[in-house]
This record gives structure tokens, C-alpha cells and sequence, in this order.
């Protein structure tokens, strides 16, 4: 009944429930009551008469403007949760002079493929054609669903392919698979890095990157591959290298929660009475204190905690984007603290999502 009755709806909108029943040959009431059952698909205007509901949610992103994580969740937040939306069809949309940096870009390919693993409909408007070209360069529809349609059109062929390691500032986006891992992917980003940070901060890249690596090993287990990247900005203010990495997994909480009252109960507790979101606290123990692992191998839960003491030695930020939070970490080279911050309530976004950003000097 539910596809006759778009169907009719469709071609002839502004109908009575009594004239669909007269149109379908139906009883009214039955009629009247699916609606009102199905108001996911039809409403109702002032008159009593009965539409199809707009069955498609746009987020369009800021124009004249290069958008990092924060604008792209805020986009999230001023209009509805994508992945649960009751809309079938999202349309994003990248206006004129909209230009996307790494973290973002790593966040929209995400929640596409997630979408489109929840059974919905997912097109991305690429009106700025610059930024379509840029994320072809980087590989960003060389892990894009295929079920995704792409405006004006998809490329035929991969920037990433084509012109792959053939940059100096760039390390196009690589599949993380937690059982095989690519030993010249870690390789790679290292000898990026240090090519622009210089040869002192080689320990440095190669600990961070290694372990936010591991994290994805530790607390994936997706059917959505993960994925990293890095671009070197350099000519933003201050210059910076931005390392993303990204997998559509259980993520941190959604390994650690399950066996903290068993494995820690004395953190379970501790969590319990603390006046932070129970999430929040969570994370902010996994990156300072370390030690919280689902493996029997204690090591494993040190990771993101080696990570950030490598980072605060020098001025770097770190981001760890979960299902409805985030936790940001500001580290400044000589301060023992990181400035912390938080957000909660946010659109669901499934796995962990970290983008790392080291700032250099002009000089560097």
C-alpha cells in the first residue's frame, strides 16, 4: 500500500484520504489511519489534504570558507542527525569557494559510506569543481561507496593513482586493514613528515603515527575499512602538517565501556562519581593515563597515551571524534598541561575518527 499510495501521491498531490480510498478503492478509514502510521513519507497541510513529505535532507557547508572539523559538525548540527535522519536520501553539498581541509574531508567520506551501509541514499554537490579536483588528487572517491552519486559527475579516473607519492606534501588517503597492515603506509607518512618538521621530530612521527595506527588495530572491527592521510598546509597561519586517521568501528567507548565494570571496576567507580560525562572522563583517562585495554596485553592501552606524550613536547593538537562526543587536546611546547576540550550531543558518527596537528614554525 505504501509504494500505491506515493505513487498516487506522487502524480497527483493535494488528495483528501477520502479521495486516495475512492482513487485505490479502499476504505477511508484504513486509509486515514496508514497515513497517520506513515508520517515519515506524508503529511498533511491546512486543508486537510495529504503530500508527499520531502524525502531528502541537504547539509550544505559554509562558502567562501575552508572548513575543519568544528564547521563541518556544526553543519551537522543546524540541520538533522544524517544516520538518523528518517529522510531516505542526504544531499551534501559544497558550495562556490567552499574549500574542505583534510579533517573534514576525512569525516563527510565516513559518514557517506556509513549512510550508505544503513541503506540510504548519499550524493555529494561538488559546486566548487577546486574541491573536487583536490579530493579526486588525494583519493578521496578511491574509498567513496560507489553507491554514492557524485555531482557533476565522478571522475573516470584517480588523482591519487595517477600522481600518487609524486608530492612532497601530500600522502593520499591509504586503507587501514587492522590484520594486514601496510608497512609503507606508516613508512610513507613518517618520511613526509619529517620532510617538512625536520630530521628531530623523526622519533616523534614515527610514535605518534604508529600509534594512532594501533588504535585502529585495537578498536575497529568494521566491515568499513579504515583509512589515513596527511596534507602539509603551507600557507596557513601558523603552517601545519594534518594527519587524519579514521575507521567506522566499534570505536574507543564502544570497546572499553563493555568491560570496564569487570576489567576496572575500581575506574568504573571512579567514573560513576565523577561530575564529567562518563564519556568524556573515559577518553581523557585513555589519552593521559593509558592503561585501559580490552586486550589481555596491557600494552595495547598505551597508545594514545604515548601518542600525547610525544605530542606535548612540541605544538600539536589532537582531536578523537567518537559515536556523539569529542575531546580536543591543545599541547604547547613547555606546558606540562594540554588545554583541554569537549563536546557532547553530537550527531551520530560511528568508529573513531583522530586528526593530529602538528604546527611548525615559519622557518621550518
Amino acid at each position: 500500500m505504501l509504494q500505491t499510495i506515493k505513487e498516487l501521491l506522487d502524480v497527483n498531490p493535494g488528495l483528501k484520504a477520502k479521495e486516495i480510498a475512492k482513487s485505490l478503492g479502499l476504505d477511508k478509514h484504513d486509509i486515514n489511519s496508514f497515513l497517520h502510521h506513515n508520517l515519515e513519507y506524508f503529511q498533511k497541510d491546512t486543508n486537510f489534504c495529504w503530500h508527499l513529505k520531502n524525502q531528502e535532507l541537504t547539509i550544505t557547508f559554509d562558502q567562501n570558507a575552508w572548513i575543519d572539523c568544528s564547521q563541518f559538525e556544526q553543519a551537522l548540527a543546524n540541520s538533522e542527525s544524517p544516520l538518523e535522519s528518517s529522510y531516505k536520501s542526504i544531499v551534501f553539498v559544497i558550495p562556490t569557494g567552499c574549500n574542505l581541509l583534510l579533517e573534514s574531508i576525512a569525516r563527510l567520506m565516513a559518514l557517506s559510506n556509513q549512510l550508505v551501509l544503513d541503506g540510504k541514499e548519499v550524493t555529494i554537490d561538488f559546486r566548487q569543481l577546486k574541491t573536487l579536483t583536490y579530493v579526486n588528487r588525494i583519493g578521496f572517491f578511491d574509498h567513496l561507496n560507489s553507491a554514492v552519486r557524485v555531482l557533476p559527475e565522478r571522475p573516470e579516473t584517480s588523482g591519487a593513482q595517477r600522481y600518487n607519492r609524486n608530492s612532497n606534501s601530500v600522502v593520499e588517503l591509504g586503507i587501514i586493514d587492522p590484520t594486514n597492515l601496510d608497512e609503507s603506509l606508516p613508512a610513507r607518512l613518517k618520511e613526509v613528515f619529517v620532510g617538512h618538521a625536520g630530521s628531530k621530530y623523526e622519533q616523534t612521527a614515527f610514535t605518534v603515527i604508529s600509534e594512532l595506527l594501533g588504535n585502529v588495530r585495537d578498536h575497529s572491527l568494521s566491515p568499513i575499512p579504515g583509512f589515513v592521510g596527511l596534507q602539509f598546509y603551507k600557507n596557513f597561519s601558523p603552517p601545519h602538517i594534518q594527519t587524519v586517521i579514521s575507521d567506522s568501528g566499534k570505536g574507543i567507548l564502544g570497546t572499553l565501556k563493555p568491560i570496564l565494570e569487570t576489567k576496572y571496576p575500581d575506574l568504573a567507580r571512579e567514573i560513576e562519581e565523577a561530575k564529567l560525562d562518563s564519556d568524556i572522563y573515559l577518553l581523557k583517562k585513555v589519552l593521559t593515563q593509558g592503561q585501559i585495554s580490552q586486550s589481555e596485553d596491557e600494552a595495547h592501552g598505551l597508545g594514545l597515551k604515548r601518542s600525547s606524550d610525544a605530542a606535548s613536547k612540541f605544538n600539536a593538537n589532537i582531536s578523537i571524534r567518537q559515536e556523539r562526543c569529542e575531546v580536543k587536546f591543545f599541547f604547547r611546547q613547555g606546558r606540562r598541561t594540554p588545554r583541554f576540550e569537549f563536546k557532547i550531543g553530537m550527531p551520530l558518527l560511528r568508529g573513531t575518527h583522530i586528526c593530529f596537528d602538528f604546527e611548525l614554525d615559519r622557518a621550518s
